[in-house]
C-alpha cells in the first residue's frame, strides 16, 4: 500500500491537524510516513495545506506532485488540487463550501456537507475529522480504530471533552464514503 495525500483548506479549518492525525495513525500501524505542512501567512485565513505519504515500503521522496487522494476544504484548494489527483484517485470535497462540481470522470469524487454535519454533531471545528473519516474509508489507508487511539493520545487537554464527538465524526465521514 502506498498513498500520497494532499489535505488543504483555509487556515483554521484544521487541515494540518487532519494530516498530523493521519501521520500519527500511520506510525501507530507500523507504516512508513511523511508529513509536510505548508503554512506561512496562510494561517491567517489563506489556504494552508499539508502532504501525507503512507506506505508499507520506504518512501523515496516526501514530495507529492500527483496525489492518489486529496481532501479539499475550500474553493481555492479545490481549484488548485482537483486537477492534480491521479487517475483513479479519490477527491474528498467539503460540499458545504465548494459548490463547483468536479469535471473529472477519471477520479472518485466524494462530496460531503462537512460543516453542516459538524454543526449537527455540536462542534463546527470537526468538519476536518468528518472528512478524514471519509478519506480513510475511501482509500483504506488506515483503520478507524487506530485514529480513535490517536485522538485519545494527541488531543490537547483543553479539547479532551470533544474526543467522543470526534470519534463520532470519523464514523459519520466513513459512512458517507
Amino acid at each position: 500500500m502506498h498513498q500520497e495525500i494532499i489535505i488543504s483548506g483555509f487556515g483554521g479549518q484544521g487541515a494540518l491537524f487532519a494530516g498530523q492525525l493521519m501521520a500519527y495513525a500511520a506510525l501507530a500501524e507500523g507504516r512508513h510516513v511523511t508529513w509536510i505542512p505548508s503554512y506561512g501567512p496562510e494561517m491567517r485565513g489563506g489556504t494552508a495545506n499539508c502532504t501525507v505519504i503512507i506506505s508499507d515500503d520506504e518512501i523515496g521522496s516526501p514530495l507529492v506532485r500527483n496525489p492518489s487522494a486529496a481532501m479539499v476544504m475550500n474553493p481555492p484548494s479545490f481549484e488548485r488540487f482537483e486537477p492534480l489527483v491521479q487517475k483513479d484517485g479519490v477527491l474528498i470535497v467539503n460540499a458545504s463550501l465548494i459548490a463547483t462540481p468536479s469535471k473529472r470522470a477519471d477520479i472518485r469524487v466524494i462530496a460531503i456537507p462537512a460543516n453542516e454535519i459538524a454543526a449537527e454533531l455540536g462542534a463546527a471545528q470537526m468538519a476536518n475529522v468528518i472528512m478524514v473519516g471519509a478519506l480513510v474509508a475511501a482509500t483504506g489507508a488506515l483503520k478507524l480504530e487506530t485514529l480513535d487511539q490517536i485522538l485519545e493520545e494527541h488531543i490537547s487537554a483543553r479539547h479532551r471533552d470533544k474526543i467522543e464527538a470526534n470519534k463520532k465524526a470519523l464514523r459519520r465521514g466513513a459512512a458517507l464514503a
